[in-house]
Parts: structure tokens; sequence; C-alpha cells
């Protein structure tokens, strides 16, 4: 029978656990994306749109790798945009691969519905805590772990958005795993419930995956549609209509936040604040 040797403890078993991890990720980050892995910048952007990886390439005069790829991706000025897909199953496999890298800060571009009355198409809302109710993050964590971000993200991307003469709003995020949810009256209830500011796929799944990796982490996003009413529901031609004022905007203040998170060479890791 194999016995293990009594000096050989529990960080030990953790150890192998990640140098095991780490040696599968360092292969699929490239298979997904088609980039190898020198060629990713320490700064990574996380999207779920084509057209942000497009407008950020454009920006940098650099081209889109990957189109034939589940993942897109751009870089530029050691900053890497990914378009890794849609939901909490896909956000959390790209927070594991991104362990290959080990990326100085990350910060999620994405679009959420507005759950208040206040909340209008084209406002940010810069979230302070995202509430677990995709269940791809129970893989990693109790459910009773918040997921949250990395604050001195969300106060370079806050200080970033002042300086645009722009605004936002804060509040937790509900992240669900369900697509379809507007013709339901009883999640609407609890939905209320939760006094969550909006809802999304992605948020909680990539702070939950992003703590456990050690990625310093955040999301800016931006409300899309206001599913709570009828005539708020997401179409084809309101989702355009948004993009095309919006998201030019979107991005721009992700680029300056990693970029002025970079010039600061400060780490994102701790929650002093400054």
């Amino acid at each position: 029978m194999h016995t293990t040797p009594s000096n050989f403890s529990s960080d030990d078993f953790n150890q192998i656990h990640v140098e095991q991890k780490l040696a599968i990720v360092q292969d699929w980050l490239p298979r997904y994306t088609g980039k190898p892995l020198e060629q990713f910048g320490k700064f990574v952007l996380l999207t779920n749109f084509i057209n942000y990886v497009e407008m950020f390439a454009e920006r940098f005069g650099v081209e889109v790798v990957g189109r034939d790829k589940p993942m897109q991706t751009a870089t530029a000025d050691n900053i890497t945009i990914i378009n890794f897909g849609m939901g909490s199953a896909m956000a959390a496999t790209v927070m594991d691969l991104l362990m290959a890298i080990k990326p100085e800060a990350l910060l999620f571009l994405g679009k959420c519905g507005g759950l208040k009355k206040k909340t209008n198409l084209g406002d940010f809302i810069l979230p302070i805590a995202a509430i677990r109710g995709e269940g791809t993050s129970n893989d990693y964590m109790p459910q009773e772990v918040p997921a949250l971000p990395s604050f001195r993200i969300h106060k370079t991307t806050s200080i970033i958005i002042r300086e645009k003469e722009l605004d936002y709003l804060t509040g937790t995020v509900y992240t669900t795993n369900r697509r379809v949810w507007e013709h339901d009256e009883a999640f609407k209830n609890y939905l209320r419930g939760t006094r969550a500011m909006a809802i999304d796929m992605e948020t909680a799944t990539i702070f939950s995956v992003g703590f456990i990796n050690e990625i310093p982490r955040g999301a800016l996003l931006m409300v899309s549609d206001n599913p709570m009413i009828p005539e708020g529901i997401k179409t084809s031609k309101s989702d355009k209509i948004v993009t095309s004022k919006f998201a030019e905007q979107h991005l721009s203040v992700g680029i300056d936040t990693l970029k002025r998170i970079e010039s600061t060479g400060q780490s994102m890791k701790h929650m002093r604040f400054e």
C-alpha cells in the first residue's frame, strides 16, 4: 500500500496542484487564443464583444489574433484585450487560462441590465461586489464567500471616469447563468429583493476565480437595457444603438485605467486606501 511520507505537508500537495494547473493553462491559453504566451501584455481587458477587440486594434494599429479560435485578442502598449465569449462558464475558463501569464491588473468591460429606475442606457456601473447567482463560482469557493473586486483597480477606474467628466453608479451586480429570464415574474421579484443595481452573466465569476488565481481584477459595466419592464428588454436594434453611442467611451475608460495603473507601478493586490 502506498503511504505518504510523514514530512510531506498539505502545502506540498497544494504546490503540486498549482504546478499541474499551471502546466495545463500554459498550453491551453495559446490554444484558445492563437497567441503565444510571450505576446500577451501584463495588463488585460476582458470583453464579450468582438467589436471591442476590433476598436482596440484599430485605435493602436495592430492586428486581431485568433479569428478562427474560441477567443480573439489584440495587444498594444502592454495591454491585451480578449473577447472570451459569453456566460459564467467562459468567464471561469478565461480567468483560469490567464493564470498562465499572471496579469498585473485585469478589467472586465461588460454590459449589464439595469434593475433600478435610476439606471439609464449607457450608464457606467462600478460594482462594489457581485452576488454569486451563477453557480459556476461554487466550484471554486463556498457559496457564502463574497465576490469582490480589487479595490485599487476600481479606485483608479473611478478617477479616470471623473477626469473624463463622466459619472458612474455603484452597487452590487447579480450574476446569473440564465440568459432568458425577462418573462419570469417570480425571478424578477427575487431580483428586487436582492436590491442589486444590475444583472449580468460574468462579473461574480470573474471576481471569484480571479481571487482564487491571485489575479487583481475589476469590472466596469455599461447599462445596455432595462429588463425589468417590457419596453426595456434588449433587442438587436436597441443593442446596436447603445453600442454605437457608448462602446467607444467604455473602451477608452478601460484602456486609460490600465495605462494609469501601469504608470504608477503599484501592486493591485492589497486593499489599503492611500
